[in-house]
């Protein structure tokens, strides 16, 4: 895979370098900034970038900005954000601007290398990657609202795994109950969110959007 990577911390970016490098992944770039990013990418387009939200000069949400631009500018490309603190804003605005190749970890989640691997590949597949606290998080914030405040326990379990991009099968083994079971609460869940078949969008991904913007 082709990744570039935007971390201001010298230390956590030439550590990601060498452990990407290890694992037969291409890295293109690796910079500091919002700016170095976009032109990295315009000179060489990635599967993915890997990209702070933090970054200077101001160290607010400079890499968010970049990353976003990244989006608009080269769809295909995925993005994978790391954040020191669950910040439900970010997370919002990245998953509701394009739902495929994205995904938003905590940096504590880059030391359980297993993890943060996983992660990767699965935004360089198309897929989405949520860090579970980012997750729990976002899904308590938003449980005094209806029709979420509907969802039964194990409803809002399949509901989290979904926001994490799992598929039903990986959803069924996470929670050790059946895929027809997984099944039978996605679907209870699109019922409670009213979320009906006609539209033409993704029923999954209005699911998860719904919780993360209420």
């Amino acid at each position: 895979m082709r990744v570039i990577l935007a971390e201001d911390s010298t230390l956590l970016r030439e550590g990601l370098v060498r452990l990407l490098a290890e694992e037969g992944h291409e890295v293109l770039a690796a910079v500091g900034d919002g700016d170095a990013l976009t032109a990295a990418v315009a000179r060489d387009t990635p599967d993915v970038v890997v990209v702070d939200v933090r970054m200077p000069p101001t160290h607010t949400d400079e890499g968010l900005r970049a990353a976003l631009e990244v989006r608009g500018r080269w769809p295909d490309v995925g993005v994978l954000v790391l954040s020191q603190y669950v910040e439900r804003r970010y997370a919002t605005e990245l998953i509701t601007a394009d739902a495929a190749g994205v995904g938003y970890l905590l940096k504590d989640r880059v030391a359980q290398v297993d993890e943060f691997l996983d992660a990767l590949d699965r935004v360089g597949a198309g897929g989405a990657a949520f860090d579970p606290e980012v997750v729990r998080r976002l899904l308590a914030a938003s449980s005094h609202t209806d029709p979420l405040a509907r969802l039964t326990a194990r409803e809002r379990d399949v509901l989290d795994q979904m926001a994490q991009g799992r598929t039903n099968a990986s959803i069924a083994e996470q929670l050790y109950i059946s895929q027809s079971a997984v099944e039978k609460h996605t679907n209870a869940i699109f019922d409670k969110l009213d979320l009906s078949r006609s539209g033409g969008y993704s029923r999954r991904v209005l699911a998860v959007l719904r919780y993360l913007g209420s």
